[in-house]
């Protein structure tokens, strides 16, 4: 073993032991306090997992609306307590399933919705207003959410019992996983109407999770991806503000999503410094009075990066790793990747042994029995601080950037390819330290063999598509095709209206079954497209 081994996952230096000598200048009371209490890194609620466990909320979408269903059945059958809806690509790239550029990606690597109605059969069955269901959309998430809104009216449910989440996070589309529709500012207006209209009707309904997942993903440091996802929900917070709002109107209904990676205590660190960055920036920057403003509430998903194609069965292990460290940090929602998610969309087996590694560690381990069962241990403690202060460095070079504002800094980043520079260079680093032996990757890089046997895998066979394809079709054909094109003449004219919220039009889109893409379009006319910046 090199000495360079004795490092983070993401290269931060490890002593051999650790002790009070570790730890200069802390203050338990300061820096620790109470759960449920400001600073809230022991957890944002006084009692944490002993009252409830966190949420189990496998993420889940293949497709067609109907089959989806038929998934979401059978994971509330099995014992999960939250919906959680993967879209396929061209969804997420404001596309339908007739588009030319969708061509052989329908349904492949989540669920295809259209237009109101497969929101309607997506969750046929299922009553909206007693489960809570994450959406993990961004570029178009008002536009899906404005579905979402139409299928919960038919069902009769209305918007204040509707609980869940949008990610809606575009800062981070813009980062990392580079799904977006406008250029920045026309995205960030609708992320503020967003924000206020939930604020004044679908009160339950958290209308961004800003999200880290997908930035870690990419490639970044443990500290990038706190860094990185904490500026940038300060920056919508900053972006309510502007629009008016009173920071405790809304910040209560931010929440987080982070990548759970296979570091265990640097990433039980990393979740402990984010409730301690928010709780004191909200509270001494921002003013907000509220205790539930300062609670950085977040889901977290096991790494995706940190799979394997060989050796998938390793994966379960990864898995239960990572699980135990979003536990141990304090999630209150979690997703477990299946086995074999590196290859293809899980299979319900696969599914299922995914969705029992959380119930094992709710049910056997003992580890929900006590709140931050970490707190107060010389590593963990002197990590928390270190994963802190290089975060808030960061934070602070992004603010430079926007001469005091992060809202600035980050959209100044953004545009000219800061964050996207920093993240490429750690993934070059970490790339770097798996060739020359620095890093493990069991099945990969060390303890290889070729006698893994072969997985069943889950197949989307062209007919799915083709019968999306005709669904779409019959759709068209059986809409009032006036009063469609009315709707979408009348949100084109509010687009071009900088002060008209477009949540309202976007709803009479979705009512008069206006597709996602016929949407999309009309906007664009208004707001234009976006060509990243590459900094080399």
């Amino acid at each position: 073993m090199t000495e360079d081994r004795h490092r983070t996952f993401s290269g931060i230096d490890l002593e051999p032991v650790y002790g009070p000598e570790d730890l200069g200048g802390f203050d338990p009371a300061r820096d620790l306090g109470e759960p449920g209490a400001y600073p809230m890194t022991r957890g944002v609620y006084p009692t944490m997992y002993r009252d409830k466990l966190w949420t189990m909320r496998q993420f889940a979408g293949f497709g067609s609306p109907a089959q989806t269903n038929a998934r979401y059945r059978y994971l509330l059958d099995h014992g999960q307590t939250g919906l959680s809806v993967a879209f396929d690509l061209p969804t997420l790239m404001g596309r339908d399933s007739d588009d030319g550029f969708s061509r052989g990606e329908v349904g492949r690597c989540g669920v295809a919705v259209d237009s109101a109605g497969d929101m309607d059969t997506l969750f046929d069955g299922i009553p909206l207003g007693d489960v809570t269901t994450s959406m993990t959309i961004n570029g178009p998430a008002p536009i899906l959410f404005a579905f979402y809104l139409a299928a919960a009216e038919r069902q009769g449910v209305a918007w204040r019992d509707l609980g869940g989440t949008l990610q809606t996070d575009i800062f981070k589309e813009y980062i990392a996983q580079k799904e977006w529709l406008f250029p920045p500012r026309p995205h960030l207006r609708l992320i503020g109407d967003l924000m206020a209209f939930c604020a004044a009707e679908v009160p339950r309904f958290h209308p961004i999770s800003v999200s880290g997942y997908h930035i870690r993903e990419a490639g970044s440091t443990a500290v990038q991806e706190l860094a990185f996802t904490l500026a940038d929900g300060l920056a919508y917070v900053e972006l309510g503000i502007r629009r008016g709002l009173d920071v405790d109107a809304f910040a209560p209904r931010l929440s987080f999503f982070f990548n759970a990676h296979i570091d265990l205590f640097e990433e039980v660190a990393k979740y402990r410094a984010a409730r301690r960055i928010w709780a004191r920036w909200l509270r001494d920057r921002y003013g907000a009075r509220d205790e539930r403003s300062w609670r950085l509430r977040f889901h977290a998903q096991t790494a995706g990066c940190s799979l394997t194609a060989e050796q998938p069965d390793n994966n379960v292990v990864r898995t239960t790793v990572e699980a135990l460290a979003a536990v141990l940090g304090g999630a209150q929602s979690l997703h477990t990747n299946s086995l074999d998610e590196v290859l293809a969309l899980p299979t319900d087996r696969a599914v299922r042994i995914a969705l029992r590694t959380q119930q094992v560690i709710a049910f056997e381990t003992g580890v929900p029995d006590v709140i931050d069962p970490l707190g107060g241990s010389y590593l963990v403690e002197s990590l928390t601080d270190r994963v802190e202060a290089e975060a808030e460095a960061l934070i602070a070079e992004l603010e430079a950037m926007g001469d005091g504002s992060v809202l600035d800094g980050v959209l100044a980043g953004v545009e000219t390819g800061f964050q996207q520079a920093r993240i490429a260079d750690a993934a070059f680093e970490e790339q770097r330290r798996f060739d020359a032996g620095e890093l493990v990757r069991v099945g990969v890089t060390r303890f290889v063999d070729d006698d893994a046997l072969p997985l069943d895998l889950l197949e989307i066979p062209i007919a799915t598509e083709t019968a999306k394809v005709e669904d779409l079709a019959a759709h068209r054909s059986a809409r009032d095709a006036v009063t469609a094109d009315a709707a979408l003449d009348a949100l084109e004219v509010a687009a071009g209206a900088p002060d008209v919220n477009l949540i309202e039009p976007l709803l009479v889109c979705a009512r008069a079954g206006c597709t996602e893409g016929e949407i999309v379009r009309r906007l664009q006319g208004v707001f234009g497209t976006f060509d990243e910046i590459v900094r080399l």
